[in-house]
Parts: C-alpha cells; structure tokens; sequence
C-alpha cells in the first residue's frame, strides 16, 4: 500500500542538501508509519545525509513495552536509536516538584491561588519540556553546523489543532549560535488516516505496540496522560505493569488535592488502590472541594491575569485573602506560611507591584 508523504518545496531543498533528518518515534502507531514511510521516501529520492531515530524516554508514566518497541523498530529500519532522558527526573518527578514549587510560591504569596501540579492540554510542558527541548538538545550536539530536519507523526484527522498544522516549520529549539545549527520540523504524515495508519501497519508487518492488541487502548504516549480518554485511562490500568504509577500518581491527587484531568484518576481503577488510599482519596477530595469555595470568594480582579498583581487590595479584601490563606493552608497542611494577616497582605502586594514596575 502506498500513501502520500507530505512535503514541500522547503523540505526537498534541505533533503536535496543531505540534511539530517531525526525522527521522534514513541512505540505508538504513528511515529512507527511516520519513521517507516519517511525512510522509504528519502530512498527513493536519493538521500543519502545521516538518519537517525530519537526517542524521549519519561520514564516510570510510559508503558513499559513502549522502549521494546522502539528497539524493534530501529532493528527494522537498521538505524541508530538514541535514547534521551530529563537530567532532573522523570515526568512523575516533574509533576511532583512542580507541586512543591508551587507550594513555595503559595507560601510567598506568589499567587494567590494554589495551583496544580499536572500539565494541561493547554499547559503541555511535559511535551515542550521533556520532549522537544531534550530531543532538540541533543540533536544539536549530534549534528553541529547542520540544517536539521526533526520529524514526528502527527496526523491532522487526530485534533482540531492538528488539523492546522503546516507541512513544515521552523524550530526554533533546534537554532544554535555556538553549534550553527537549525532546523524545521517536518510532518510527512499529515494526510493519513487512522484506517491509513492500520494498513500499513499490516502491509508492512511493523511491530504494533500491546497497549493496543491486548488492552485495547487507541493511543500510546504515557500510560497515564493528560489527553487520554477515560476508556484509555481504563485500557491503561488494566495492565498490571502500570499499577505502581498508577497508585504514584493517585498519590500526589491526594497529597495535592488537584485531580488529574479534572476527573480523578483514583475514580479510573480504585481496586488498585491501598484501603488507606481509598479513604484519603475521599478526604482529599472534600478538601477540594473545600479550596475552591475558599478561592471562589477571592475578588475577581485580584486573580492571575498577565502583569498580576495588576493592583494592591483593599484593607477589608486583605481581610479577606488572610482567612483564605490560613484556612486553605491549615487544611493542606502547609505550614510556615507567610503574609497571613491584612497588613502584611498589603505590604506584599505593594512589593510585587514595584517589582513588576521595575521598582517604580
């Protein structure tokens, strides 16, 4: 079976250079046609520049077989792997700092909301950060002075987004003045379908992960993650090798009092929960439930917008941010807070407003 690779003017000059081309692969369906279908379109063309395939492992959220399956399809292409990893942790450790930091941000009267420790989809930096940069990281040592050409397999019958999305564009991560690197990202699988997608799977006898065949999950990414659906979430912790991460992060719901998806993800398998889990998970979501009848009193206007604060309280709604904070920070648990009375409130409204005026 043959289907059409997307690609452009743009895209035949940096590949009629020799350019590099690195292709994210992550043990899903796409990536595994997209790096596939876009090897057998550089030989046809004549390629003959380096080839690579790239890998962002995040560690205990991915399916365990997912690596497996990379491995197997960088034998079958007869390419090099590399594999790279966030120095810091991985996504659960992200996650799990994040709420910690903001925490401390809390503490400072930072903000004026506690906030949750998950990415969002509309908050993807467990992609921007433990993805992209890495993997742009390290494709700029590997090709210094080059034009680097970054594939992923993306497909526009996935998302309203991905609809949108170009043939190719710039990376700016993949600029780099030291190294004289650049480079695009290239989506040679734009057009394809999911029935696209499946055939040539069969057609080409590619390796095909187990979060579909046997748990019946219809993506792969991490086990548990912030897109999937709850049927996917399901798929997900049915395979026992996903059950400590599962309790892992049903740990932090509880520890923080935010759900994962706006749903909580103690709700998804809660037999793989300790009796102890299930009884804080209850107590966590009262609080809750708790936090954002507190937060709801907050005056709108003094809420997060672009260049908060954007003015200091009055006496009486100082009055007012001072219970909230005390009564927030006594039922999380959080203790050695600061500014917790109306005078201090103020004072430090005054401090973050100079600060953001440059000390005007």
């Amino acid at each position: 079976m043959s289907n059409p690779i997307s690609v452009n003017d743009e895209v035949l000059q940096l590949l009629r250079n020799q350019s590099p081309v690195a292709i994210g692969i992550s043990g899903g369906k796409d990536s595994t046609c997209a790096a596939v279908a876009t090897i057998k379109y550089l030989n046809s063309i004549g390629h003959t520049g380096p080839r690579v395939l790239i890998h962002s492992d995040l560690g205990r959220v991915e399916w365990k077989a997912s690596m497996r399956v990379c491995e197997d399809l960088a034998k079958l292409l007869s390419l090099e792997l590399i594999v790279v990893r966030r120095k810091a942790g991985d996504m659960l450790q992200r996650w799990e700092s994040r709420w910690q930091n903001n925490v401390e941000r809390y503490r400072n009267l930072e903000c004026v909301k506690l906030i949750l420790p998950w990415s969002t989809p509309k908050m993807r930096f467990c992609t921007s950060e433990l993805k992209t940069a890495i993997i742009c990281s390290e494709l700029i040592k590997r090709f210094p002075g080059q034009k680097i050409i970054s594939v992923s397999g993306i497909r526009k019958q996935e998302s309203s987004n991905r609809a949108k999305a170009p043939i190719h564009a710039v990376q700016n991560r993949l600029t780099n003045v030291t190294h004289q690197t650049s480079g695009i990202d290239w989506h040679p699988i734009l057009d394809w379908t999911l029935d696209n997608i499946w055939a040539y799977h069969v057609d080409n006898l590619l390796p095909v992960h187990e979060a579909y065949t046997q748990y019946g999950s219809s993506r792969v990414s991490c086990a548990f993650c912030i897109m999937s659906s709850e049927a996917d979430l399901r798929s997900a912790a049915s395979c026992h090798a996903n059950a400590d991460i599962y309790r892992s992060m049903v740990d932090l719901e509880i520890k923080s009092s935010f759900s994962f998806q706006g749903k909580w993800l103690g709700d998804v398998a809660p037999e793989l929960l300790t009796p102890a889990q299930q009884s804080d998970l209850v107590r966590s979501k009262l609080r809750a439930v708790r936090r954002e009848s507190w937060e709801g009193q907050i005056p709108e206007s003094l809420l997060y917008v672009k260049g908060w604060p954007t003015r200091v309280p009055t006496y009486d709604e100082a009055v007012l941010l001072a219970n909230v904070r005390k009564a927030i920070a006594l039922d999380s648990g959080i203790f050695d807070m600061k500014y917790i009375d109306p005078v201090t409130i103020i004072i430090r409204f005054k401090e973050l407003m100079a600060m953001k005026g440059g000390g005007k």
